[in-house]
Protein backbone atom coordinates (compact mmCIF):
# COMPACT_ATOMS: atom_id res chain seq x y z
CA UNK A 1 0.00 0.00 0.00
CA UNK A 2 2.78 2.33 0.85
CA UNK A 3 4.53 1.66 -2.66
CA UNK A 4 1.19 2.66 -4.27
CA UNK A 5 0.64 5.69 -2.39
CA UNK A 6 4.21 6.84 -3.25
CA UNK A 7 3.79 6.10 -6.57
CA UNK A 8 0.45 7.92 -7.21
CA UNK A 9 2.37 11.04 -5.18
CA UNK A 10 4.77 11.12 -7.40
CA UNK A 11 2.53 10.78 -10.30
CA UNK A 12 0.34 14.01 -9.02
CA UNK A 13 4.07 15.53 -8.79
CA UNK A 14 5.48 14.98 -12.29
CA UNK A 15 2.24 16.11 -14.47
CA UNK A 16 1.67 19.78 -13.91
CA UNK A 17 -1.28 22.10 -15.57
CA UNK A 18 0.10 24.88 -17.73
CA UNK A 19 -1.09 27.41 -20.31
CA UNK A 20 0.90 27.61 -23.21
CA UNK A 21 0.67 29.34 -26.76
CA UNK A 22 2.22 27.56 -29.58
CA UNK A 23 1.38 25.76 -32.82
CA UNK A 24 -0.13 22.58 -33.83
CA UNK A 25 1.37 20.67 -36.63
CA UNK A 26 2.72 17.01 -37.52
CA UNK A 27 5.38 15.67 -36.50
CA UNK A 28 7.59 15.67 -39.35
CA UNK A 29 7.84 19.30 -39.56
CA UNK A 30 7.81 20.07 -36.41
CA UNK A 31 11.90 21.04 -36.23
CA UNK A 32 11.39 23.19 -39.51
CA UNK A 33 10.60 26.76 -37.84
CA UNK A 34 9.29 27.59 -41.51
CA UNK A 35 6.61 25.43 -41.55
CA UNK A 36 5.03 27.01 -38.60
CA UNK A 37 1.32 28.19 -39.30
CA UNK A 38 1.46 26.46 -42.59
CA UNK A 39 -1.96 25.20 -42.17
CA UNK A 40 -2.01 23.36 -45.63
CA UNK A 41 0.96 21.31 -44.86
CA UNK A 42 0.07 20.77 -41.26
CA UNK A 43 -3.45 18.92 -42.32
CA UNK A 44 -2.18 17.22 -45.33
CA UNK A 45 0.65 15.38 -43.50
CA UNK A 46 -1.87 14.49 -40.90
CA UNK A 47 -3.96 13.29 -43.01
CA UNK A 48 -1.53 10.63 -44.45
CA UNK A 49 -0.90 9.54 -41.09
CA UNK A 50 1.97 11.80 -39.01
CA UNK A 51 0.90 12.56 -35.39
CA UNK A 52 -0.23 15.81 -34.38
CA UNK A 53 2.60 17.60 -32.06
CA UNK A 54 2.52 20.52 -30.06
CA UNK A 55 5.55 23.21 -30.85
CA UNK A 56 5.70 25.83 -28.46
CA UNK A 57 9.24 28.22 -28.25
CA UNK A 58 11.83 25.42 -29.40
CA UNK A 59 10.25 23.01 -27.45
CA UNK A 60 8.13 20.03 -29.00
CA UNK A 61 5.97 18.30 -27.00
CA UNK A 62 4.15 15.03 -28.00
CA UNK A 63 -0.18 15.09 -27.86
CA UNK A 64 -1.64 12.09 -25.91
CA UNK A 65 -3.87 10.00 -28.14
CA UNK A 66 -6.95 11.28 -26.15
CA UNK A 67 -5.95 15.04 -27.23
CA UNK A 68 -5.14 14.08 -31.10
CA UNK A 69 -8.64 14.77 -32.08
CA UNK A 70 -8.87 18.28 -30.64
CA UNK A 71 -5.19 19.18 -31.79
CA UNK A 72 -6.12 18.07 -35.24
CA UNK A 73 -9.08 20.42 -35.74
CA UNK A 74 -6.89 23.86 -35.47
CA UNK A 75 -3.71 21.82 -37.20
CA UNK A 76 -1.36 24.44 -38.82
CA UNK A 77 -2.67 27.23 -36.39
CA UNK A 78 -1.32 29.11 -33.81
CA UNK A 79 -3.47 28.45 -30.36
CA UNK A 80 -3.63 28.81 -26.66
CA UNK A 81 -3.89 25.46 -24.56
CA UNK A 82 -4.58 24.40 -20.85
CA UNK A 83 -2.81 21.28 -20.87
CA UNK A 84 -1.53 18.52 -18.37
CA UNK A 85 2.48 18.55 -18.96
CA UNK A 86 4.71 15.50 -18.04
CA UNK A 87 8.55 15.79 -19.98
CA UNK A 88 7.82 15.78 -23.48
CA UNK A 89 4.37 14.73 -23.58
CA UNK A 90 0.82 16.90 -22.74
CA UNK A 91 -2.54 16.30 -22.07
CA UNK A 92 -4.80 18.71 -23.70
CA UNK A 93 -7.82 20.00 -21.35
CA UNK A 94 -8.44 22.83 -23.95
CA UNK A 95 -7.54 24.42 -26.79
CA UNK A 96 -8.22 27.74 -28.81
CA UNK A 97 -7.28 29.25 -32.07
CA UNK A 98 -4.99 32.65 -30.87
Amino acid sequence: MKRFLAASLLFAVSAVAENLSGYIIDKNCAGKAAMLGNEACAKSCIKKGAPAVFVSGDKIYTIDADSQAKAIALAGKKVKVDANVEGDKITINSIEAE
